[in-house]
């Protein structure tokens, strides 16, 4: 079932809904948020650049906020993939980046200046969810590539099954909408392991309706639960919850991943 087509979700207390809230919150990482004083400029320059050297055409942007704290997620096979979209929604977007993108000089002008967040492999997921909690709670844009990494696939299809650390991100920010995205052609334009650019090719970026966490799990063909269920799920012991919640996130993150191949990424 497609996010989109969601209107009504169950009635539940809000006493409920924050309690289930505490056992999914994140805490945030201890290493602060990088600053990015040159991305005004950044942002005033790369729409421009992007849009007079690709063909790029978005549909659903203007359900995008302009202001507040979104999660966008998108479909990923190319370099080019985030630029795209911080090229349409025209806002400070933050993106989890591999710390090999800070040690080339090239990418690492670019990480910096677009105040992307390095992510170091030892450290492992939890870590770069921390960071990604942090700059949900400061109000601002995240956007993540559900699938991890790039499609490395030489055919179609390209879209792979998603990680669940996106539905823990929704989770622990409830009413932070999750925006289903596909970003189509960009791999013609710059494909895995091919230093050519074709400009001429043209690249649609779609985006979906948002949906919250909060909503979702009310909803009947989303996490289907009620006060009682939720209640039950609260009063289990640490061990428990763990496993009742890895398999509400494998659902959203299920899902979201569907509306995104509904949109069209190949």
């Amino acid at each position: 079932m497609q996010f989109d087509r969601w209107m009504d979700m169950g009635e539940i207390s809000e006493a409920t809904l924050a309690d289930l809230h505490k056992i999914c919150f994140i805490p945030g990482a201890t290493v602060p948020l990088p600053k990015s004083p040159l991305y005004s400029v950044f942002l005033s320059t790369l729409p421009i650049m992007f849009r007079s050297f690709f063909r790029l055409r978005y549909q659903g942007i203007e359900r995008i906020p302009r202001k507040g704290a979104v999660i966008i997620a998108a479909n990923h096979t190319s370099h080019i993939d985030p630029f795209t979209i911080i090229s349409g929604v025209r806002r400070r977007i933050h993106y989890l980046a591999k710390d090999g993108h800070f040690e080339k000089f090239a990418t690492s002008i670019i990480m910096k200046t677009s105040g992307q967040i390095r992510t170091h492999r030892e450290s492992g997921a939890a870590d770069a969810l921390s960071s990604a909690s942090d700059v949900l709670s400061a109000g601002l844009a995240m956007g993540i590539f559900p699938e991890g990494t790039r499609s490395r696939r030489d055919e179609a299809p390209f879209l792979s099954e998603g990680k669940t650390g996106v539905a823990r991100l929704a989770a622990s920010h409830p009413d932070v909408p999750v925006f289903p995205t596909a970003i189509i052609g960009a791999r013609s334009v710059m494909a895995p392991r091919d230093k050519s650019i074709r400009f001429w090719k043209r690249v649609d970026i779609t985006f979906g309706d948002g949906i919250t966490w909060n909503k979702w799990i009310l909803h009947p063909e989303g996490g289907a639960q009620d006060e009682a269920s939720i209640q039950a799920i609260i009063n289990l012991d640490s061990a428990e919850q763990r496993d009742t919640l890895k398999g509400l996130y494998r659902r959203f993150t299920d899902q979201l991943m569907g509306s995104i191949e509904a949109l069209g990424a190949p």
